[in-house]
């Protein structure tokens, strides 16, 4: 909802009122900032990457000192308590590991021979330029800083948008950068929705974009346009299988956990759980009690584990899926509706029973409490079914670890977590890049991320400065 052009209202999750104004980076700004982040370039990537480092490190701990501040706007805009606080210190974790591992990752390979002789190879890669990160409401501290960090320590200038839904940590973010002048320099804080996203593709060398697919395609189209890169890191529909010789309480405990942890609101959450018809009973017996167990965190936000639906928008997704797979004979052995407490929304944890393929709540993304389980025959029905999706983005077996480990190496996504659910979330080292429609790019994990943020550049030498056979013939007299 806008109050004019230069404002956005923004809802509160757990009460449902607009009660805070967002002051919007219009196209203008955002042209004039991009222009101040160029003429910073220059001496942010000759100051060094230990000196890049140094700053970051200086931003985390004035971030730090603003912990209690920074928690208590996420709070409000997301409405959960518990995952802010693992927010918070699993992006300052982020932070420590670029400035402590980004100086060795930067270090140039050494002058080799070529395999034309005598010449040699020398790597002298650049920064990619101005990087421009869009980031998404679920994570809004997190999502921001994943890759705004490893852009500037590799060199690049950066503006970030968080995103419009969740942007009160904004100004404790903005104070505590302007402790660190040499840093904001090469760092912009941008606000605002679509309008202001799309002003900083116009004036961006690379984009960073977290979020849907629908809204990753058409900013595909628009660095095409431009010939940039676009990262993109999208939707998911992740499968977890549970085979017959699973741990059948571990793995319902690990699936509550990774299906509706954040509510649900993540795009690597399981979404589908497929179990061996051999212990489908026990493991939905186990399943249910281990949802069973779960509260909404009203009227306390310190209080219960499931949170409120962030985005006013995304129940009704939930609401038409919900609808759609009830239509057609499935079985809500816990939750199954939206609900309305204080003015906020609210999806209690459903576990879902008698799915089939074919059900809305199989094939599109929910990003909710949601979770349908279906059995299967045989490994590669499992199989079949798991990768019977336009999605990629990661997944989860269970069952003895060699067998579990064989079927895992046949999903199709680019991160699977065995005997646990959604690693990715806390496990950020791992190497993988997103699958089919989850994304595009290199990967945002794991040492080599900071890569994506260089362009490489070869200095060919002719040392022995011999004459060679494919020059011109020397003249004659």
């Amino acid at each position: 909802m806008s109050d004019s052009a230069n404002t956005l209202a923004v809802r509160n999750p757990r009460t449902g009122a607009n009660d805070y104004v967002l002051a919007v980076t219009m196209p203008d700004e955002i042209k004039h900032a991009g222009d101040v982040l160029r003429r910073a370039a220059p001496k942010w990537e000759s100051d060094g990457v230990a000196a890049r480092c140094e700053a970051i490190a200086k931003w985390r701990d004035a971030l730090i000192a603003r912990r209690s501040e920074i928690i208590a706007a996420l709070v409000l805009d997301t409405g959960r308590a518990r995952e802010s606080v693992l927010e918070f210190d699993a992006s300052m974790a982020a932070m420590a590991r670029w400035a402590t591992r980004a100086p060795g990752l930067m270090a140039e390979g050494a002058t080799r021979d070529s395999v034309v002789p005598p010449m040699t190879l020398t790597p002298a890669s650049v920064p990619m330029g101005l990087v421009a990160i869009i980031s998404p409401w679920n994570f809004p501290l997190l999502l921001a800083v994943i890759d705004t960090i490893p852009a500037l320590a590799a060199g690049c200038t950066v503006m970030v948008k968080p995103s419009e839904i969740t942007p009160r940590f904004i100004a404790p973010f903005r104070a505590a950068l302007a402790e660190v002048p040499e840093l904001a320099a090469a760092l912009s804080i941008v606000a605002g929705g679509p309008e202001t996203g799309a002003a900083m593709i116009d004036v961006a060398d690379a984009v960073c974009f977290t979020g849907s697919v629908a809204t990753g395609r058409l900013i595909a189209r628009h660095c095409a346009e431009r010939l940039i890169p676009a990262y993109l890191e999208l939707g998911g529909k992740d499968a977890a299988i549970v085979l017959h010789d699973a741990d059948v309480d571990h793995a319902a405990r690990a699936i509550a956990w990774g299906g509706l942890a954040n509510a649900g609101q993540s795009c690597l959450s399981i979404e589908r759980v497929f179990v061996d018809r051999r212990i489908y009973e026990p493991f939905t017996a186990a399943l249910v009690a281990a949802v069973g167990a779960l509260r909404l965190n009203f009227p306390d936000a310190n209080d219960g584990e499931i949170g409120p639906l962030i985005a006013a928008r995304q129940a009704e997704t939930i609401e038409a899926q919900l609808s759609d797979a009830l239509a057609h004979g499935a079985r809500a052995l816990t939750g199954g509706a939206i609900e309305h407490h204080g003015g906020g929304l609210w999806c209690p944890p459903t576990i879902l029973v008698d799915v089939n393929p074919t059900m809305k709540i199989m094939t599109e993304e929910t990003f909710g409490p949601i979770l349908p389980v279906m059995a299967f025959e045989s490994d590669e029905a499992a199989l079949a079914l798991a990768n019977g999706t336009e999605f990629g983005l990661s997944g989860a077996v269970f069952g003895t670890r060699e067998h579990a480990e064989a079927v895992a190496r046949q999903m199709q996504c680019g991160a699977v977590s065995v005997n646990d659910a959604a690693l990715t979330a806390v496990v950020h080292d791992g190497e993988k890049q997103a699958f089919k429609l989850s994304g595009l790019g290199p990967t945002r994990m794991g040492d080599a991320s900071i890569k994506r943020f260089r362009k490489s550049r070869v200095l060919i030498e002719n040392p022995l400065l011999v004459a060679n056979p494919w020059w011109f013939p020397t003249a004659r007299p």
